[in-house]
């Protein structure tokens, strides 16, 4: 039977909820196994520019394997409130903020423990939360996004990109406060997803490109894309039309305040629980290369690839949710996946 991701507009096998945690509204899908009952709970994150529905496809095998799904929209995204900065602290978008408000909807559903899945900025969000909160997280996963530890000297992201990641010079365009100046209404919002998840122009026309950011100059001309479209494309235009695309850019100005905050984890690299790395083998952003040393801090690593782009969730689905299922039975949950 074919995979039948998870539909966020209507499908009964999740709801849509919503609840307050400290202090702010977040909306989260919630499902649990056709029996109601479940071995765990498991937390998917998702990334930019994303919202929960990022982990359509990757729920129902979950649900499948007797777990408990919830996946949340982060600050700044769908559902989930956007407040404004300034007059509100950039520290409401950052990791440990992200870390600590997991922890409370985790209380607010009754898990004890989770385990937790990321994507992207979602990546960067478990292994923080997983630092922060060690007593609740039991195993770790992340599509992407390798762990890089706390550091002791502040690195700028304009020094980052000019000395050793010069494919993350988009981020410093999307920091600047020049995109949400173009993509401000729902066409706009339309062609700019559309873009971002591969759409091409007549003549082969992009619309980002990681040394520069998003080309706007393009978005006007670019068309369908294979892996965002249809009724799931009005719905991602939908949720970001919202808050507009301003308030998830705030992931992209948290630089400074997250070193301050991971500051008080120097002492804590080591993240010793079960742990899984998805590399994406053309991700143009994450590269392979940037993973090279994380057995140095995670005792506990498994790795595995897939022949993707960055949006591997959704462009390899069949593939990842192998890897994550059989990472999952062999730390005993669930039922072995085959490809």
């Amino acid at each position: 039977m074919p995979l039948q991701p998870i539909d966020p507009v209507s499908d009964s096998r999740v709801e849509h909820r919503t609840t307050i945690l400290n202090g702010y509204t977040y909306h989260y899908l919630y499902g649990e196994p056709p029996s109601g009952k479940y071995i765990a709970t498991i937390f998917l994150i998702h990334g930019w520019p994303d919202c929960s529905a990022g982990w359509r496809f990757q729920i129902p095998i979950l649900l499948d394997m007797g777990l408990r799904v919830v996946a949340p929209d982060l600050m700044g995204f769908g559902g989930t409130d956007a407040p404004k900065v300034p007059p509100n602290d950039i520290s409401l978008y950052g990791l440990k903020r992200a870390s600590d408000d997991i922890a409370a909807l985790a209380k607010v559903i009754g898990a004890k423990q989770i385990i937790l899945g990321g994507h992207d900025w979602g990546g960067f969000v478990v292994w923080r939360a997983a630092q922060w909160h060690p007593e609740l997280v039991t195993h770790v996963f992340s599509v992407c996004t390798p762990y890089t530890p706390p550091h002791k000297e502040y690195i700028s992201l304009e020094d980052l990109v000019k000395n050793q990641l010069p494919q993350f010079a988009y981020q410093l365009h999307l920091a600047s406060g020049e995109v949400e100046k173009i993509v401000n209404d729902e066409q706009s919002i339309r062609q700019f997803l559309k873009g971002m998840y591969g759409g091409r122009g007549p003549n082969g026309e992009y619309s980002f490109d990681p040394r520069k950011g998003v080309l706007v100059e393009n978005l006007p001309m670019i068309g369908d894309s294979k892996l965002l479209n249809g009724e799931i494309l009005d719905y991602y235009v939908k949720e970001y039309n919202r808050h507009s695309i301003h308030s998830t850019l705030n992931w992209y100005r948290t630089r400074k305040a997250n070193w301050e905050d991971d500051l008080a984890l120097l002492d804590k690299k080591t993240i010793t629980v079960p742990t899984l790395f998805v590399q994406a083998t053309f991700d143009s952003v994450l590269k392979p290369e940037m993973s090279k040393n994380m057995e140095q801090f995670l005792p506990n690593l498994s790795r595995a690839e897939v022949a993707a782009t960055h949006w591997a969730l959704m462009q390899k689905p069949e593939e990842v949710n192998a890897i994550i299922s059989n990472w999952l039975h062999g730390q005993g949950f669930g039922m072995k996946s085959s490809l």
